[in-house]
C-alpha cells in the first residue's frame, strides 16, 4: 500500500506525517479521510486552488492532470512545475511526498 507523506507545515501537520494511501483515491480524500486537516474549500470539485499542494516525490505515479486543473492551477500561491490540486491528483501504486504551501487563496478563511 502506498504512502503519502506530508512535509512539516505550522497549521495541517506541524511535525509532518505519513499515512497509509488508497490507491486510485485523491490525495485530498485519502487525508481528509485520515482526520487531516487540508483545506478544501470547494468541496473537491475543482473548482478552487485551496488544496494545491507541491508534490516532492511520486510526482509521475499521479493519474494525469485535465485542463481544467492546470487553468485553476495558474491562480494558486506559490505555483511550481510539481504542483497539483491535490483533490484532483489521484495516487497510484507509489509513495507520494506533499508539501502544502505556506498560503492559499481563501477568501473565506481570510475574512
Amino acid at each position: 500500500m502506498p504512502k503519502i507523506t506530508v512535509l512539516p507545515h505550522p497549521e495541517v501537520a506541524p511535525e509532518g506525517l505519513s499515512i497509509d494511501a488508497k490507491p486510485g483515491v485523491s490525495i485530498c480524500r485519502n487525508l481528509v479521510d485520515q482526520d487531516v486537516d487540508i483545506e478544501h474549500a470547494c468541496d473537491m470539485v475543482c473548482a478552487c486552488t485551496t488544496c494545491h499542494v507541491i508534490v516532492r516525490q511520486g510526482f509521475d505515479s499521479l493519474s494525469p492532470i485535465s485542463e481544467n486543473e492546470e487553468d485553476l492551477l495558474d491562480m494558486a500561491w506559490g505555483l511550481t512545475p510539481y504542483s497539483r490540486l491535490s483533490c484532483q491528483a489521484k495516487v497510484g501504486s507509489e509513495d507520494v511526498t506533499v508539501e502544502i504551501p505556506k498560503y492559499s487563496i481563501n477568501q473565506v478563511k481570510e475574512a
